[in-house]
């Protein structure tokens, strides 16, 4: 297993980041990844990823800036639309 971290963002920061984080954190399991999870708001994701190291950002609200961690769009984990093309992205951002 290769250990990822990953940046789970929602408009709250709480409970759609938090479904989105567990939704991914299995489906990356299957594929050899053990992912770590911290989630946050839109406001919190410059600072975030400027003190800690993140592998990969899923986003299910948008997230203005540029930073140096491939950004997802993560809502198909959250409407259960589109759920393959995420885990697609994801993987595809990770190397695999």
């Amino acid at each position: 297993m290769k250990d990822v971290k990953l940046l789970c963002v929602c408009g709250s920061g709480a409970v759609s980041s938090s479904m989105v984080a567990m939704k991914l954190k299995d489906a990356l399991r299957e594929h050899g990844y053990n992912a770590t999870t911290v989630e946050t708001s839109p406001n919190s994701v410059a600072g975030m990823v400027e003190s800690t190291h993140f592998d990969l950002i899923a986003c299910v609200s948008p997230v203005p800036g540029d930073f140096s961690v491939p950004k997802i769009d993560a809502v198909g984990m959250l409407t259960g639309l589109g759920e393959d093309q995420v885990i697609e992205d994801c993987l595809k951002a990770l190397g695999s």
